[in-house]
């Protein structure tokens, strides 16, 4: 499978487009009368200032502190980068925020601190203390980020975590408990050498000796060999602490007959003659970045029975803090927590070690194209794990609560984890799985409008992505020409571009063509117009003949004009199964609309069709169907024709024994809204719709664009279904994203078919 890169281009556009920047703020009351701005501001807030003053407890009730982390650095140690400074960092932490309510959704705000003073720095943090929840220190070289955590810890009563060090610490327990429960030791009885005696290094050892590990069998080394007692050569107080009672005096010496090895250090620090001379079933967390100590492959040359761990998302086993600071923080704040203990850290790593051990759900093994099961190349879980959200989080109130840090107590455990459940968006682990879907299936893709640069774009894209090949239909020239005042010329070089001249295929895809037409009007002479110089129409028949497993088109020229074009090569025409379905995500619900493409005014045996096409894309999502035959009548009022064939589908569906949820006709406020729901207790949807079948194409049409203009959703589609080959139909204000998305959707159906 093909890894996904970028280019330096890529990587600025990322940042700078839709708007510069990663994140925005965004109002969570309404804010557009007198009354709201009076009750937003002055005079109405002057209330819960004054409650708050009476009791500040309440400010976790009145404001938003309770759900708000800072991401602080001041820039010192960025990444692998070195010393930038505080505005370089920037990027960074933005980042890191949007970490925090991707995978929390805890609203984070970063702050980059222009100083390299470490008590100006913990001054300026602690005077912002009443405005957060938590605080986490990110990207400060050592040894300042232990003397900054420590005073902040000591001055403020809010949790203050230093992801660099405790975060690596917790992912590296957890895989390391699961690790020695497979090779059948305990966490007291091993010998475990650590390289690299920096933050993380040392919040790692400290953690694991909370958890049992005995001093004297923790080995530290770093760059002048092992850590003893009595050395004084490049020394420090943090260092002295984890100074071992010990005649070793070399990493090589060191790894002589020890069960465990931590790397937080450098490439190549670790050699095969090393990891050879271990006892058996060795564990080796090789966690430097963005090269291992040693990599798994050179690991397992010299030692089969060895369990390997690495930073590397391309290696089983990885050590991902992502994993941890967004869950620990979910859970302090959750109880208004004065800290993060290690007693949290301790119950967020047993948490994690226990849910690996677990069967993975099958949406999991279908976001990454595999079956994940618990065993040495499954020790740890991967950071899209849908429970680790309603896991974790407890696991970790549960402790705080339990050594008495918190300033809440969370009464009723389960329905916190069902509150966990649905502050989730579900809509990023169906693209998630969609992309792991589309990299399996390593699909070549047909652009066929290669003189728009968006489409250009997209293509290229979906080549760095790691989903397959692009072959754009275009002139050579046009394309690096475009390309080229996209800022992007190096990329012309990596696109195939494909058209009538320089196809060899060109006379056997005019005999095809004019077989299907010549009884349709079209003599020769048209059939050789449309074939090679009509791009719609080459690049069907390329995908007709095999020279491509799926086609993206429709960016350039409307919609109903492409579909007739396709239909020259294709029967994706109303009575040919054919069906067009849009998929709208908003505000973390996702839900199809059909038909947007093809049928003009459905019957209801179509509108059966158009429910079992829909009901069959939604699965393809991960989503279980739940089709609503909508209308502006609720079962029977009132009365219309329109009204009167969405009732009658529903009956065509009784008599087809399918096996999705279906019901109708209604409105689309009783379809969606579960309380609308409730007032039709016969219903045999049990839940809200997912799939919308509308009387006509005009109607399913509206209802997505104006979905896609007025509230912001994001459009998928529409995407043809019920043809034998993937072809994708984007719209004309298709942005580079939305055809990229297309061209992933069908790729899933190319690895299907």
């Amino acid at each position: 499978m093909a890894k996904p890169r970028f280019t330096r281009e890529d990587a600025l556009n990322f940042h700078e487009a839709p708007s510069p920047g990663k994140w925005e703020v965004t109002a969570t009351v309404p804010m557009t009368t007198q009354r709201d701005l009076s009750l937003a501001y002055s005079p109405g807030v002057a209330i819960p200032c004054e409650v708050i003053a009476e009791h500040p407890e309440t400010a976790y009730d009145y404001t938003n502190k309770g759900n708000l982390v800072a991401v602080i650095s001041n820039g010192t140690a960025v990444l692998g980068l070195g010393n930038l400074g505080a505005l370089a960092s920037k990027p960074v932490m933005e980042g890191k925020s949007v970490l925090f309510k991707r995978f929390a959704d805890v609203n984070s705000i970063d702050i980059e601190l222009d100083t390299e003073d470490a008590d100006a720095f913990c001054n300026a943090v602690r005077l912002m203390g009443p405005s957060f929840g938590g605080i986490n220190l990110e990207d400060i070289k050592a040894p300042e980020c232990f003397i900054i955590e420590q005073r902040l810890k000591e001055e403020m009563d809010i949790p203050v975590f230093h992801d660099d060090q405790h975060g690596t610490a917790v992912i590296c327990a957890a895989g390391l408990l699961n690790a020695l429960h497979i090779s059948g030791k305990k966490i007291e009885d091993v010998r475990i050498v650590l390289n690299g005696a920096g933050a993380a290094g040392i919040a790692c050892l400290e953690l694991l000796k909370a958890m049992g590990a005995r001093h004297d069998n923790c080995i530290m080394c770093d760059t002048k060999g092992v850590i003893w007692q009595g050395r004084t050569i490049g020394m420090n107080q943090w260092k002295s602490a984890h100074a071992a009672n010990t005649s070793l005096r070399t990493l090589e010496e060191a790894m002589d007959g020890a069960d465990v090895f931590l790397g937080v250090s450098a490439k190549g620090a670790v050699t095969q003659a090393m990891v050879k001379s271990m006892a058996p079933n060795p564990v080796i967390f090789a966690m430097a970045n963005p090269d291992p100590e040693i990599t798994p492959e050179e690991a397992h040359e010299v030692r089969e029975d060895a369990i390997v761990a690495t930073g590397r998302s391309d290696y089983p086993n990885q050590v991902n803090n992502v994993l941890g600071f967004p869950y620990l923080f979910r859970g302090a704040l959750d109880i208004h927590a004065r800290a993060i203990n290690d007693a949290m850290k301790i119950a967020c790593a047993e948490a994690l070690a226990e849910l690996a051990r677990e069967e993975v759900p099958d949406e999991v093994a279908l976001a990454y194209g595999q079956k994940l099961s618990f065993g040495r190349d499954y020790i740890i879980p991967t950071p899209f794990d849908p429970r680790l959200i309603h896991r974790i989080p407890p696991a970790v109130a549960r402790a705080g609560m339990e050594t008495g840090v918190a300033r809440r107590e969370i009464a009723d455990m389960e329905q916190y984890e069902q509150a966990l459940k649905g502050r989730m968006d579900p809509t990023a682990s169906v693209l998630r799985g969609l992309n792991a879907r589309a990299r399996a299936a390593q699909a070549t893709m047909i652009f066929a409008e290669g003189d728009d640069p968006r489409v250009l774009r997209a293509a290229v894209q979906y080549q760095r992505s790691g989903f397959g090949k692009a072959l754009v239909v275009g002139r050579s020239d046009d394309v690096a020409e475009k390309l080229a005042a996209e800022g992007m010329a190096d990329a012309a070089a990596e696109l195939e571009v494909v058209n009538a001249a320089n196809t060899p295929h060109l006379d056997t895809y005019k005999a095809f063509l004019y077989r299907r037409l010549q009884r349709k009007g079209l003599d020769q002479h048209d059939i050789h117009r449309l074939a090679g110089r009509d791009r719609h129409v080459f690049a069907s028949l390329m995908l007709a003949h095999g020279h491509g497993d799926g086609m993206i088109t429709g960016a350039t020229r409307k919609s109903a004009h492409v579909m007739e074009l396709v239909n020259h090569v294709f029967d994706a025409g109303p009575h040919d199964g054919a069906v067009g379905v849009s998929v709208v995500m908003h505000n973390g619900r996702i839900v199809l609309i059909a038909d947007t493409l093809v049928h003009e005014w459905p019957d209801e045996e179509d509108l059966a069709d158009i429910a079992t096409q829909g009901a069959q894309v939604a699965r393809e999502l991960g989503l279980e169907p739940r089709v609503a035959f909508v209308s502006f009548s609720t079962f029977g009022y009132p009365v219309s024709e329109r009204a009167t064939k969405m009732h009658r589908a529903a009956e065509v569906l009784d008599g087809r024994n399918v096996d999705f949820e279906y019901e109708g006709e209604m409105a689309v406020d009783v379809a969606l809204n579960a309380k609308g729901q409730e007032n039709y207790p016969f219903s045999r949807l049990t839940g809200p719709a997912n799939v919308l079948v509308v009387p006509a194409r005009h109607s399913a049409s509206i209802s997505v664009k104006l979905m896609q203009e007025m509230a912001g959703a994001t459009i998928i589609g529409p995407i043809l279904s019920g043809v034998d080959k993937p072809i994708q139909i984007c719209s004309t204000v298709s942005t580079v994203n939305d055809i990229v998305n297309m061209a992933v959707m069908a790729a899933c159906k190319a690895r299907r078919a």
